[in-house]
């Protein structure tokens, strides 16, 4: 498949980018971060969005989505990227819908995608338990209680918990920690009795919040697909995860490039403009190659998920590794030609460094990916 955008997904980006420019730009990200703003956006702008349909832009139409793919999500999460846009695309599009559509029964999707698709319901994953992605080392206990289940254990860096009204739990029903094998998915709401959901915070001013789940009673048919059989499903939802990670990611790192380049034609130094000295010209050429060439992988690694390509994993890890090492470049170069003011918060360059340092780390960070790509490439 060639590695260029049809004019109906370059009409979706034109379009993304003019209402995220417009109404979720890094002017409302600011104003939500000083406003300490407990949801971490504003809702009347998740209206517009949804009014846009982007909430189900890879939710199949029988389940009341647009079926337009992951590449046209991936375009919408370019674009959020690239206007640091404080929308819960992450949480309850990239990772909710996905989930649901992986691991969920007939009866749930039917349920569940329709409200999410119109931007009704919100649902985030709920997995991390320590400092690093390690979906394997799932500890929190699900045991059977009657006709139903009794969940035991903590989640943190849930993306939007405040905002969420289900939360797809990753438990362990059977097995140690460090088996892939003996997972399960639960749907639990956020008012179920004995969760606790309490405020995090992170330098990139987003919504995340931690689980503490003491003796949640769930019934059976809360369990999303089969007991003990989440992980093909939730290891799939993960790399296209990663994949719209990496695609933000891109618009964060493209953003950060042409803001800089756009810099050093008008800051002066030495009665010159600083752009116009070979050094910082040279670094600018080598990110741009770079910027151009993790474009490609990335539209690659979206075309894969909607061909379903059997080497989806290998290039889930391979576009995630590398936005990582172009958007750490890409921003600290940002930081750095802008000199000093680029640490003010007068600037809005540190807040391109902050969110990207965040995603990065989200789901597996450069290393973890650069060695699942060798193990999974055979090297």
């Amino acid at each position: 498949m060639a590695l260029v955008l049809t004019e109906e997904q370059v009409m979706l980006k034109e379009s993304a980018a003019g209402l995220l420019a417009e109404k979720a730009g890094v002017a409302q990200l600011r104003a939500l971060r000083d406003a300490d703003d407990a949801l971490g956006f504003a809702p009347d702008v998740w209206r517009d969005i949804a009014g846009m349909g982007w909430p189900g832009i890879a939710i199949p139409e029988s389940y009341g989505g647009l079926g337009y793919g992951y590449i046209g999500l991936g375009l919408v999460l370019e674009q959020a990227g690239r206007h640091l846009s404080p929308v819960p695309l992450q949480s309850t599009v990239l990772l909710g819908a996905t989930l649901l559509n992986a691991l969920g029964s007939e009866a749930q999707k039917q349920a569940l995608l329709a409200p999410l698709a119109a931007g009704e319901l919100h649902v985030t994953l709920a997995l991390q338990e320590g400092p690093l992605h390690a979906p394997e080392d799932t500890a929190l206990k699900a045991e059977a209680d009657g006709a139903g289940y009794r969940l035991h254990g903590s989640k943190c860096l849930v993306l939007d918990a405040l905002a969420a009204q289900q939360f797809v739990v990753i438990a362990r029903t059977s097995g140690e920690p460090g088996d892939s094998a003996g997972l399960t998915a639960f749907l639990v709401p956020a008012d179920a009795a004995g969760l606790t959901v309490e405020r995090r915070s992170l330098v990139d001013a987003r919504g995340v919040g931690a689980l503490q789940l003491d003796a949640v009673q769930v019934p059976a048919d809360a369990v999303l697909g089969d007991v003990d059989g989440a992980w093909d499903g939730l290891s799939r939802s993960l790399d296209i995860a990663n994949i719209g990670l990496a695609a933000e990611l891109l618009g964060i790192a493209s953003e950060a490039f042409e803001r800089t380049v756009g810099y050093l034609k008008e800051r002066k130094q030495f009665g010159k403009v600083i752009g116009s000295f070979q050094g910082l010209q040279h670094r600018a050429a080598e990110l741009f190659a770079e910027l151009e060439l993790s474009r490609s992988l990335v539209l690659k690694a979206l075309q894969a998920i909607d061909a379903d390509d059997p080497q989806l994993p290998v290039l889930a890890s391979a576009a995630k590794a590398k936005l990582c090492e172009v958007a750490q470049r890409a921003t600290n170069e940002g930081i750095q030609m802008h000199g000093g003011i680029g640490m003010t918060d007068e600037y809005d360059i540190g807040f391109f460094i902050k969110r990207a340092r965040v995603a990065q780390h989200c789901f597996g960070d450069y290393n973890y990916h650069l060695d699942r790509f060798a193990r999974l490439s055979g090297f």
